[in-house]
């Protein structure tokens, strides 16, 4: 069955918060891969948080069951959320558990329409997040081949940027850039005529490069997993 998957922009006052948001009302199976994003859903009864992911899950949203997410912009769901990103790394975690009784009174708010996702966002927004941290995930966004390219010029020592990466994004400056080039691997597939050629695009060494990724992060060959993106 066809998976109808919706997203639109962050409200006005969120934008650095908030990637977008997200419906999603499809009844097959969803192969959820890395994206260097947090986010908070709710579906199934349930508020949760999500990711970041270092592998692919897969998420079977249950008949007449409409799921509702926000996705954070990479290194800002603390800003929100209170804790590390690394403390969630490959987790879901019901609001409940994490925020403990408030937890459970705001899922219960969501739940019943009281307040919406992006309501529980705004009301517990905190911090206007790590500028150094901003700058260097837009170098590794940018597409430079290395993590030491983008470490350039900081006056922060390379140490510390890296461990306030890794407590902002949920892992290390290394990793998000795999990642990140992975996803634009999965941006340009509709377009690249063959996965070598996608290789290229997106950025990587060779075409074998690309399928080591695509099998850490998607749990399946190359081929097969590009050829559902077309």
């Amino acid at each position: 069955m066809a998976t109808v998957y919706r997203e639109t922009t962050a409200p006005a006052g969120l934008g650095g918060v908030v990637r977008c948001l997200w419906e999603d009302a499809g009844r097959a199976p969803k192969r959820i891969v890395p994206d260097g994003c947090v986010d908070l859903v709710a579906s199934g009864g349930e508020v949760f948080v999500a990711g970041p992911d270092t592998t692919a899950w897969t998420w079977d949203t249950p008949s007449g069951v409409r799921a509702r997410g926000v996705r954070f912009a990479p290194g800002r769901a603390g800003d929100v959320l209170g804790l590390g990103a690394d403390e969630l790394r490959d987790q879901r975690v019901p609001l409940g558990d994490l925020w403990g009784k408030e937890g459970a009174l705001l899922t219960e708010r969501v739940l019943c329409g009281a307040a919406s996702l992006t309501d529980l966002v705004a009301e517990h927004r905190t911090g206007r997040g790590d500028r150094e941290i901003a700058e260097l995930i837009a170098r590794l966004d940018g597409g430079v081949s290395r993590v030491s390219v983008a470490l350039q010029t900081f006056t922060t020592g390379e140490r510390q940027l890296r461990r306030r990466f890794t407590l902002a994004v949920g892992y290390g400056p290394a990793t998000y850039l795999r990642v990140t080039r992975f996803q634009r691997a999965i941006g340009l597939a509709g377009t690249a005529p063959d996965l070598a050629s996608l290789a290229f695009s997106a950025g990587y060494a060779d075409q074998a490069h690309l399928s080591r990724d695509c099998r850490e992060f998607a749990g399946v060959q190359a081929r097969e997993f590009f050829r559902a993106k077309k």
